[in-house]
């Protein structure tokens, strides 16, 4: 300090100010158009998987090639070929942001009342012993397993079964 003035750094120019908003506002776009183009992404495998599945019923050959599941029945194959479709619709419902955890815990709810589903979800214990545990797919896993034990002990409050409500909505950011 000279001469009772203190020296202040270069202001920003409102000029330099509105090119750092500028530059904010293309990243946060950029962030949206990168997460929906995962959405998008999500959306055709899932087509893509479907159709192979929609070949898989429609065809008993197809459907034992696409099955990991042994001594199955020609139809209850195309059964839990059907369901797990369902199941991943459902996945994928929330995956996108179609809706909040609540509503798939909801959705879960509803399904694992069908008995396709249960027998399906038993066959298939194994199969979800691979899942890392900190993935989307784990977490539901978790959540349908304590709907299915809930739904043992009481199958009248079906609407109430399973997991507690997520107190931030469940809502992960895609692909998690």
């Amino acid at each position: 300090m000279r001469g009772g003035r203190t020296r202040t750094p270069f202001p920003r120019s409102p000029w330099r100010r509105r090119q750092e908003e500028l530059a904010l506002d293309l990243l946060r776009e950029l962030a949206r158009l990168t997460d929906q183009i995962h959405c998008a992404n999500l959306i055709q495998l899932h087509r893509i998987t479907a159709a192979q599945a929609d070949h898989a019923l429609a065809d008993p050959a197809l459907a034992s090639a696409m099955s990991t599941l042994d001594d199955l029945s020609e139809g209850r194959r195309r059964q839990v070929l059907f369901v797990n479709r369902q199941y991943g619709a459902i996945l994928l419902g929330h995956r996108v942001g179609g809706y909040d955890w609540d509503v798939l815990i909801g959705h879960l709810r509803v399904l694992c009342r069908n008995q396709v589903f249960k027998e399906y979800w038993e066959m298939t214990v194994e199969h979800r012993l691979s899942l890392p545990s900190r993935s989307l797919e784990a977490r539901v896993g978790k959540a349908v397993d304590a709907i299915m034990d809930d739904l043992a002990d009481d199958p009248d409050e079906w609407w109430v079964v399973g997991p507690p409500p997520d107190g931030d909505g469940g809502r992960r950011p895609a692909g998690t």
